[in-house]
């Protein structure tokens, strides 16, 4: 159906004032979306190209510097999800599985009401985030006509793209063990025919358009994308939207005051504690001074060093094909993380094994070694979710709480270690004071987040104040467990410890050891409030009760 097919019977003089009564009577005399859709299609005379919807996508395929983009115009969209159900039904997706949506844009001013829906798939960026976050290369931007593709046959299902994308494109799907996305129905492109959801939308407010990089990325300097939408300068998404009416930069979603613990990952955060504990354990090894506990904090290096990536498998989709996660080393820090701690592994192992021979002065070179990249390490494991522009996830947060896990379990294997074999004096006390120490540090960082309670600009619900009604409401009875661990294994057994060790008592191995579990249990805790806590600015959803 032409764009332009739309005819309006004028019925009264251009110098005429129009009253309400002669707009809705002129809109009376205007087809319908459906009416027209009708007429158009029970014409016989089409040419094949019309009946492909030729009109809706260009006519020549893209030329050099060049790439095809959705365009959609705002006035005609009208909500009706038909390009939804045309994409659901075309790539047969499951049933919970939707590669477009549709979702409401209103204005919080009653005294200036205003509504207006929207529809919004894959935005085939200039820089997509799913496959520079990919570590497997499962993305592929083809370079012909800009598409981002993803490659099933490739993925392994870690769900990284699904983080890094703000606007909540790649799917998980559970049946597959893989992530799956919008191609722009790329097969119906190549003969020159429209995607579903721009041959299925009645009022044509969705089409593809030719667009060049230059253009592109002008407009997301501007800030020209949609309001309430995730910040264009990230990923430099091409998909235009258009209306002749400007949107207030006021605009809320529809679901903006909808607030939900996202997903824990729980094997992510079991091997992000495991590893850690395994890198303050090599850490620990440097310091103390006899060669029976530096046995065992390198055993315990070694232990979970290695029981941490092997944990970290079971989130995967494909786990079979994990060898691959080194791939995308170039732009992912997924991959990175990867790369460093399969060398922290072996480090340990062998900084274990010569520390039990005590060769010369190679012991403490691996055990310097595995302490250094195990720390690498970690700083790779912080950069995977500071990487994903998430607020909560921020430089001071994911760099303060990982290495503040990192010390603090370092710590707490010291002490486990010193109720086992004869350490001195100075070691115990030492690791009890860097338990009060690590635990303030990790108090202050968490508690930070309830400032966002209220919002000092007076606008509720931005990504930080959504998490704290998160921790202050469903996740509340979580959170107060993981701030007593943190109260009986950072304050109250460091506190019993010193005095019932110089007492010569032994009780101090007991509270020792009692340290150690609920430090362990604290930090999963943590860790696992770290995923479900987030949350983020997204592409405008519905509206939510």
């Amino acid at each position: 159906m032409p764009g332009n097919s739309r005819q309006r019977v004028r019925w009264m003089p251009d110098n005429t004032t129009s009253t309400l009564i002669d707009e809705l009577l002129a809109e009376q005399q205007t087809l319908t979306a459906v009416d027209q859709f009708v007429r158009y299609h029970e014409r016989g005379d089409l040419p094949a190209e019309a009946k492909r919807y030729r009109s809706l996508i260009p006519f020549t395929q893209p030329q050099a510097g060049q790439q095809y983009a959705f365009e959609v115009n705002l006035d005609r969209c009208s909500g009706c999800t038909a390009c939804v159900s045309a994409c659901h039904s075309l790539n047969g997706l499951d049933e919970d599985e939707s590669w477009r949506n549709v979702g409401l844009l209103f204005s919080p001013d009653w005294q200036q009401p205003f509504q207006q829906t929207v529809t919004t798939a894959c935005h085939h960026c200039l820089d997509p985030g799913c496959l520079n976050g990919c570590p497997v290369l499962a993305y592929d931007k083809d370079p012909a006509t800009g598409i981002v593709k993803h490659l099933d046959d490739q993925c392994i299902g870690c769900q990284y793209c699904v983080m890094k994308c703000p606007y909540e494109v790649p799917k998980y799907s559970a049946k597959r063990g893989i992530v799956r996305k919008c191609d722009m129905c790329s097969s119906r492109l190549a003969v020159g025919e429209a995607p579903a959801c721009v041959q299925a939308c009645p009022t044509e407010a969705i089409r593809i358009v030719l667009t060049e990089p230059a253009e592109i990325t002008a407009a997301a300097a501007r800030g020209d994308f949609l309001p309430a939408a995730p910040d264009p300068g990230y990923t430099i998404p091409a998909t235009r939207y258009k209306s002749r009416r400007p949107l207030a930069d006021n605009l809320l979603a529809g679901d903006h005051a909808h607030i939900a613990p996202a997903d824990s990952h729980v094997p992510l955060v079991f091997m992000l504690v495991f590893s850690q504990l395994a890198v303050g354990s090599s850490i620990a090894a440097l310091l103390v001074p006899n060669s029976g506990a530096r046995i065992l904090l390198m055993g315990i290096a070694a232990a979970f060093g290695a029981l941490a990536p092997a944990i970290a498998s079971l989130h995967l989709g494909k786990p079979l094909k994990a060898w691959r996660a080194f791939l995308g080393w170039r732009t992912s820090w997924f991959s990175r993380e990867v790369i460093v701690f399969g060398g922290f592994v072996p480090l340990a192992a062998v900084a274990l094994l010569s520390t039990w021979t005590d060769w010369s002065l190679l012991p403490v070179l691996f055990r310097i070694a595995a302490a250094v990249v195990g720390l690498c390490g970690v700083a790779c494991s912080a950069m995977i979710y500071v990487d994903t522009h998430r607020e909560f996830w921020r430089v001071s947060q994911c760099f303060g709480k990982f290495f503040g896990t990192t010390g603090l379990l370092g710590a707490a294997s010291t002490l486990l270690v010193s109720s086992i074999v004869p350490v001195p004096t100075l070691v115990i006390v030492t690791a009890a004071v860097l338990m009060v120490a690590g635990t303030a540090f990790k108090a202050g960082i968490e508690f930070r987040i309830f400032r966002h309670l209220v919002s000092e600009d007076k606008v509720t619900f931005t990504p930080l104040n959504k998490t704290a009604r998160l921790l202050e409401s469903n996740l509340r009875s979580i959170a107060s467990v993981r701030d007593q661990c943190a109260v009986i294994a950072g304050m109250i057994c460091p506190a019993l410890i010193i005095p019932s060790f110089v007492s010569g008592s032994l009780h101090w191995q007991m509270f020792a050891i009692t340290a150690f579990v609920f430090s362990l249990a604290g930090e999963l805790l943590e860790r696992y409030l770290f995923f479900t806590a987030v949350a983020t600015v997204r592409m405008p959803g519905r509206l939510v009760a």
